[in-house]
């Protein structure tokens, strides 16, 4: 499962900076005041979508999937997950974050192996680490530590890490930040491969346009703060994905952009 539902959502924060500083500074006062971040998002994400949620930097983003996972509260509206309401975090819904989440002094097979640690069958966990460690690629590199490995390789094991559980939707936080180019291209084909197979709800947030467009089962765009939904699109093109050869995905190329108030070229 992992169908989504959210309504009228929507979430404030209490300014609490005060008075200025420095006399030069001429920001105005709100201490005390609701700072609203999230402005009536009304979604719906279905089971087994690769969802890519774009949108300016600090609009959000991030605040509304930590919020579907259920490290944060929402201020109203209604959030649930296959019919129940959200009501904290789930051992259902895993969160891979922007930067290296393993364990460094832990190896890639010990940190694999954390969320299945309660597992009564000693050889069925291993089995099932195992399973999940061939199917990123780190066939070999099991008894490595994190300082061992490349980035994409870090990016892999924190990705078998949150697969192994298997859960019923998976949060992906800009996974691929820091990466070089060719790494994140890399990177990208492998989690649409495992989207492939899995089918599991992916909520992916990201900064790269064509990124979401050329991964994601739907593509939502927010307004800067407070956010609200500017755009939310079915991306219902096959894979692999190719602009110059699809005119529809690279007209919605040009309205994200668009949307975003950028120039897709310069």
């Amino acid at each position: 499962m992992g169908h989504v539902i959210i309504k009228e959502l929507c979430k404030e924060y209490i300014e609490r900076r005060g008075a200025p500083r420095f006399a030069n500074n001429h920001r105005e006062t709100n201490k005390g005041q609701q700072l609203r971040v999230l402005d009536e998002i009304d979604l719906e994400f279905h089971d087994g979508e690769l969802v890519c949620i774009l949108g300016p930097s600090g609009c959000g983003k991030t605040t509304l999937a930590r919020i579907i996972a259920g490290f944060e509260t929402k201020t109203s509206g209604t959030l649930l997950i296959d019919g129940k309401p959200v009501n904290g975090p789930s051992s259902e819904n895993i969160f891979v974050f922007q930067h290296n989440g393993l364990l460094p002094w832990m190896t890639v097979w010990e940190n694999v192996s954390l969320g299945v640690r309660k597992m009564q069958s000693e050889d069925e966990k291993n089995d099932r680490v195992q399973e999940y460690i061939d199917i990123v690629n780190l066939s070999g590199f099991e008894h490595h530590y994190p300082h061992q490995l490349s980035g994409g390789m870090q990016r892999r094991a924190e990705l078998a890490r949150a697969l192994v559980v298997n859960p019923e939707v998976l949060f992906m936080d800009e996974p691929f930040a820091g990466l070089d180019y060719l790494t994140r291209v890399k990177m990208r084909e492998e989690v649409i491969n495992m989207h492939e197979y899995f089918r599991k709800t992916i909520i992916f947030i990201t900064h790269d346009i064509e990124e979401a467009l050329t991964m994601g089962d739907r593509v939502v765009v927010f307004t800067d703060r407070p956010a609200k939904v500017q755009l939310n699109a079915a991306l219902d093109f096959p894979h692999p994905r190719d602009f110059s050869c699809t005119a529809e995905l690279e007209q919605l190329r040009r309205k994200v952009y668009e949307e975003l108030g950028v120039h897709h070229a310069l």
